[in-house]
């Protein structure tokens, strides 16, 4: 078929628990091969995704599939903002926070299945210093856990979890300085996050409110607090609800400045990026086809 639609499946094969292994069979079987004409690659090394999808959008490849976890679709979307390639994804990787959000299941063959029906959306994306995220990026303890976590051969929520544990008894509070909306703000933080979806990954939910539609990032500060207090509103994370904690503060907002005197870590998408004193974070709205359920 002439109209037949051009998908290029990229497979980070090293990602999250390894599901993606057996994945050319089931997208043989699962594809729709009256709809599409579909090619794979796999990335080689650390953000080959970048480049592999660069090209597939200066071909004009209709849609890129990214294979793996929230540091490949990362990759992957930041690779074809503003063309007309749209982006799909089958996740497989450890917190898969993007898809959570998005309603797209973990099972290979429902997510190909929901690439069949090639629905697609505009979304928002951002940018902290210039690079970019779609679900959230951040400075702070969180960042040390993504930093920490990517160094562990474990992967899963059990180990994400032991090392949110440990890290937390390590980690120094400092004041931070947020400017955005004409105002300035002052904080003793654990961690400022920006959130364009509302959740890490793990379904751990750090902005209930925020959407990927609606033009603005969430800026989620939580403040210095007690272990025991930790523990009490953790829950909070997972129900959906963290925002109703004393300890919480959410600001939507179009951009925003955030400063500290010690460099912190900071994270877009879970990736960690280093560290910086200073965080400009920017929103794009609808920079960003995607295909969902």
């Amino acid at each position: 078929m002439e109209n037949k639609k051009k998908i290029l499946f990229i497979i980070n094969p090293i990602s999250g628990i390894g599901k993606q292994k057996n994945i050319e069979s089931v997208i043989f079987r699962k594809l729709d091969l009256i709809k599409f004409d579909y090619s794979i690659k796999y990335t080689q090394y650390p953000h080959h995704a970048i480049e592999i999808a660069k090209e597939a959008a200066e071909k004009g490849i209709d849609i890129v599939v990214a294979v793996g976890g929230d540091g490949s679709i990362n990759d992957v979307a930041s690779s074809i903002l503003k063309s007309n390639t749209a982006m799909a994804i089958i996740p497989a990787g450890s917190g898969n926070g993007l898809a959570n959000y998005l309603n797209i299941p973990l099972n290979i063959s429902k997510a190909i299945k929901i690439i069949n029906s090639c629905k697609i959306l505009e979304i928002d994306t951002a940018t902290l210093n210039g690079n970019s995220f779609i679900s959230i990026a951040g400075m702070g303890f969180d960042a040390v856990i993504a930093e920490k976590f990517a160094l562990t051969k474990l992967r899963g929520f059990w180990a994400y979890l032991k090392i949110t544990i440990r890290e937390f008894f390590k980690y120094s509070p400092q004041e931070f300085t947020i400017s955005f909306d004409n105002k300035q703000i002052k904080r003793t933080a654990l961690l400022v996050s920006f959130a364009n979806s509302n959740q890490f990954g793990f379904n751990i939910s750090i902005a209930p409110k925020a959407s990927v539609t609606d033009g603005y990032i969430d800026l989620c500060v939580i403040s210095k607090m007690s272990a025991l207090k930790l523990a009490m509103i953790s829950p909070k994370l997972f129900l959906k609800n963290i925002q109703k904690s004393k300890k919480v503060e959410i600001f939507r907002i179009k951009d925003a400045v955030v400063s500290c005197e010690i460099p912190e870590e900071c994270h877009v998408d879970g990736d960690a990026n280093g560290k910086i004193n200073e965080a400009v974070v920017k929103i794009y709205p609808k920079s960003l086809k995607i295909v969902i359920p």
